[in-house]
């Protein structure tokens, strides 16, 4: 059979947060498990959620780090970061301090061993051009994520884009998240909203308006992604609803976005990293709201071979489902979608 070059599959700790804030598990025992559970073999943690006092490193705390991952077999692929520019109480960081913050957690990235660091929207092309020589320096990949109600389309996006053709740097990069190109509302949130006591006419109004976003053009600007907020609380308010029914609304625009998945080409040139974004896995093994078919598809086509960090974020709803099955379920279709494409590219090599 023809050999496909296909991403590799791994894992964010950040599907296992119910566990991690329960104390049911410790940041090692998340470590191990998902190495004994097949999970990787890609690693991705977030610096913030895993380490105390994160950016600063406790003594000891890489060469125990690295040793932990030699030991399980895993491969480190993404530490994410922290830009929030909304540290102090009193006011927003300092373009300065911020740089200064950013820089910090790509020497943290350096020391851990990671090739690749997560940063967000709060770091400006100005500043990334800033971090750039440092992100040479010690060889980590800055890959800014395209987070839902983001897309690729987004006037931050494009300008990062001029800014990446111009610098020219292996070291300057994207992070798709899956959850900006989703197809429906994860129906799995919807049913156990009706179960926490959500009318279902509230439900039908969130889902009714969600389709419509839909079929409008994908968010541009900071002001209609307000305006997609608003109406969905305007909703939860019309229809008598409470601080329980007014999360999903909330999550249908933070979560759930609308941007075409074949768009994610547009960027493939700068692709570094992946987050494999999912919800639930129906009887079938499918994912009914993530098109894994198409987005697995581009990747492929694009020649990517890095990292897909599986992110199972259906925990803020689903408190059943084990964590862990959860991931491997994804895997298992991300596996089996792979293998289908092997078998059209072997029909296509014979058929030639």
């Amino acid at each position: 059979m023809t050999d496909l070059v296909v991403p590799k599959l791994g894992v964010t700790l950040y599907s296992f947060t119910p566990y991690f804030h329960a104390r049911q598990y410790t940041f090692e025992d998340l470590v191990r498990i998902a190495a004994e559970r097949g999970l990787g073999p890609g690693l991705e943690i977030v610096g913030f959620q895993s380490i105390r006092d994160f950016p600063a490193l406790p003594d000891g705390f890489a060469r125990w780090f690295r040793t932990l991952v030699e030991e399980t077999g895993l491969e480190l692929s993404c530490l994410g970061a922290n830009a929030d520019a909304g540290l102090r109480h009193d006011r927003l960081l300092t373009e300065d301090e911020l740089v200064e913050y950013m820089s910090l957690q790509l020497r943290a990235a350096h020391e851990l061993g990671f090739p690749v660091a997560r940063v967000q929207h709060s770091v400006t092309p100005q500043l990334m051009a800033r971090l750039l020589p440092l992100a040479e320096q010690l060889e980590i990949k800055m890959g800014m994520e395209i987070h839902s109600p983001h897309s690729v389309h987004h006037p931050k996006v494009q300008a990062l884009i001029k800014l990446y053709e111009k610098e020219q740097s292996p070291y300057l990069g994207f992070i798709p998240d899956w959850g900006a190109s989703l197809t429906q509302l994860p129906p799995s949130a919807l049913q156990t909203y009706r179960e926490w006591g959500v009318s279902q006419e509230l439900l039908d109004a969130y889902r009714d308006q969600w389709d419509e976003f839909h079929r409008q053009p994908v968010i541009r600007t900071d002001a209609e992604q307000g305006a997609q907020f608003r109406k969905m609380r305007e909703l939860n308010e019309a229809f008598g609803g409470d601080d329980i029914s007014v999360r999903i609304g909330t999550n249908s625009v933070g979560l759930f976005g609308h941007q075409r998945p074949e768009d994610w080409r547009l960027i493939m040139p700068w692709v570094v990293h992946v987050h494999g974004k999912f919800y639930g896995i129906d009887e079938h093994g499918n994912e009914p709201s993530v098109p894994h078919n198409l987005l697995l598809r581009d990747l492929v086509e694009a020649g990517y071979s890095g990292y897909i960090s599986t992110e199972w974020e259906g925990w803020h709803w689903n408190t059943t489902d084990d964590p862990f099955d959860m991931v491997a379920a994804q895997h298992r279709l991300s596996e089996k979608i792979f293998a289908q494409l092997r078998e059209e590219r072997e029909a296509v090599k014979h058929a030639g």
